[in-house]
This record gives C-alpha cells, structure tokens and sequence, in this order.
C-alpha cells in the first residue's frame, strides 16, 4: 500500500516516540498486513466495509474507529497524489455491531470496602488516586519533591512502558492539584514513615538515594524505583477486587467514578478541570455516567414541580377559554371541508 507508507511517514512527525509505534504497528497489523498486495485501482467500499464489519468482531470500539479513519486517510492521500480518481473509502461506514465500551462504575460502599481492606501503602495510594483521579503514569512518578508538604502536589513527569518522561498525555496534563487537608495530612505522616525506615532500618540500600529524599519515589518499589502499573494492577488490584467481589477493578474504572460520582458536587467544566481533559466532551460522553438513583430523583423532582402548579392553581385562576372548554370552537378538519359550500372540488380536464 503504497499511499499507506505515504500516511505513515507525514504523520510520525506528529506523534511521540511511544505513540509513533504504536499507531504503526496498528495500521500495519489492520490494513497494510490485508491490503498490503491489492493495487489501489482494485479497491471498492464492499470489500473496505466488509473488512471493517471483521474488525469490529475481534477489537474494541476505538480500535474500529481508528481503522476506518487511517482507511479513509490513506485513499485521501491517493486522490491528493493522483493515484485514483474516486473514492472508495467516501462512503465508510462505522460496523454496527461494535462491541459495547466498558461503562463500569463503582459505588460508594464498594469505594469504601477497597479502601477498608487495603493495607497501609495501599489505601492511601488508592485514596490519593480516588480523590485526585490520577492517571497511573502520573501516580506512580510521583516524587516528594512533588508534594510540598501541605496542599499541593505537582505534576513534573509521568512513567510509561517502564521510562520516565517529561511530559503528559495532554498539554494539560502536567500541573498542580489541590490535596484535601485530610489527605495532605495523612501524605505527610507517609512521608515521615518512608523516611524513618529509609532511614533507621536501612530497606533502602542505595546511598544516593537517602541523601537525595526529595528525589525518591512517594510509592516506589522493592528497588527504591517506580512501581509498574500493570504488575501492581496484577499483583494488587486484582487479588483486592476479587477477594470483596467487586466485578472490576482499575485505574480507568476509578478514573470514571470520579466523574460519575462527581456530578452533583461540580459542574462539568470543574471535572473536566480535575480530570485534565483537553475537552469537556470527553469528561461527559465517555466518563461520566448516568446514575439510576440520580435519574429517578430528577424525574421525581420533574413530577413534583408539575403536581405544585397544579395545587397553586384553581379553575378561577385558568383563562376564561380555558375554563370554560365548552365555549371553545373547535376547529374544522380539511375533509369536514370538501363538499360545503364555496369549497367544492374541482374536476380535472386533462
């Protein structure tokens, strides 16, 4: 696919490092291993469409998504280029049969049972994630310098495939969230026992990183290093769920939470804010959820405003036309109308 190695190369310049191979190895395993052969002449939408609707059998919603705009990219390009004169790919349209996106939330009282059952470092570093809806590349390079021993955590880097970067997943990503006083406190008295072992019972064994404290991982692991979000997703997070029946648990799944759970205590543009979301759609169409007990109490509260209009409100005090419904001319049907006088059909003289 000529006009695909064409996509590739104009648009790595957009991308990071990380990013780069993914996307590559996405369009080389979804389009380029299939179509890689067929000349761009021989393409129709039946055969793109028919591709697509088998892609939606085997990979999620946005992995679909994502194909079907590298598809119609890539024939964007051949056009631009002259290598074809029609569009095969114009007409694209996105399977019906997706597979339905993970939705899970969690509720209070299962919020509550994790963080009752965690351990020590285990609950408030879920408690820091719950409260700050963090992703894991931040939390887990998450340095003392970062805190400031008070109500401020700063965001300077992130950790991503076991390497440390400078920057977030958005331009936004990287900055200051504000810690309850509940929470800055019990950060600090963590600070003051990672300290004190550090220290007294020597559990680190690298001097570098006792002289520069300010330097060491707030959650770091067995080596005085960041942890890994997937081995502490398998090791940890997972044994938790299942052992408190909780159908699923993860960083995603609380990032959610807090949206959803979230929604009668700001607006959507503050947890857009919170969440660090470069648009506000994407806080609402995909985080945030509908709450059963939230819709009814609003259809409720719907109903309630009606029933008081009704009781502020006595037949004296409705319109006299409305009052007296008997008064009111009703208003003639167009076929009552056919055959009265003045309104008689006419005949066709063709």
């Amino acid at each position: 696919m000529v006009c695909a190695q064409s996509l590739l190369s104009a648009s790595q310049g957009d991308w990071r490092p990380e990013t780069a191979k993914e996307k590559i190895s996405q369009i080389q395993l979804d389009l380029v291993n299939r179509f890689g052969a067929y000349p761009l002449d021989s393409f129709d939408k039946f055969a793109l469409q028919t591709h697509l609707n088998s892609l939606a059998e085997r990979y999620s919603q946005d992995r679909v998504k994502q194909a079907r705009s590298y598809l119609k990219s890539i024939f964007d390009e051949a056009i631009e280029q002259e290598y074809l004169m029609k569009d095969p790919s114009r007409k694209l349209r996105i399977p019906k049969n997706l597979r339905p996106k993970d939705k899970q939330v969690l509720s209070w009282e299962q919020l509550w049972l994790i963080l009752a059952n965690a351990g020590r470092r285990d609950r408030l570093l879920l408690m820091l994630d719950m409260t700050e809806a963090l992703r894991p590349s931040e939390l887990f390079a998450l340095r003392w310098r970062s805190f400031d021993d008070q109500n401020t955590l700063t965001l300077t880097e992130t950790v991503y495939r076991r390497k440390l970067r400078s920057f977030g997943k958005t331009p936004g990503s990287l900055t200051k969230v504000h810690l309850p006083n509940g929470l800055a406190d019990e950060l600090l008295r963590w600070k003051m026992e990672c300290k004190k072992a550090s220290c007294e019972n020597g559990s680190c064994t690298k001097p570098e990183h006792r002289k520069a404290s300010s330097e060491e991982f707030i959650f770091p692991n067995a080596d005085c290093g960041f942890m890994d979000a997937d081995n502490y997703r398998f090791r940890v997070l997972k044994p938790l769920a299942e052992s408190l029946g909780v159908p699923k648990l993860n960083f995603q799944v609380m990032r959610r939470t807090m949206a959803t759970q979230a929604q009668k205590m700001g607006s959507v543009k503050d947890i857009q804010a919170h969440l660090r979301h470069s648009r506000p759609d994407t806080t609402a169409n995909e985080y945030m959820q509908e709450l059963p007990d939230s819709v009814q109490a609003m259809v409720g509260s719907v109903y309630a405003m009606l029933m008081k209009g009704g009781e502020n409100q006595s037949s004296d005090d409705l319109p006299q036309k409305a009052a007296n419904a008997s008064t009111v001319t009703v208003p003639k049907l167009l076929k009552e109308l056919v055959g009265t006088a003045g309104f008689e059909p006419t005949t066709s003289t063709v």
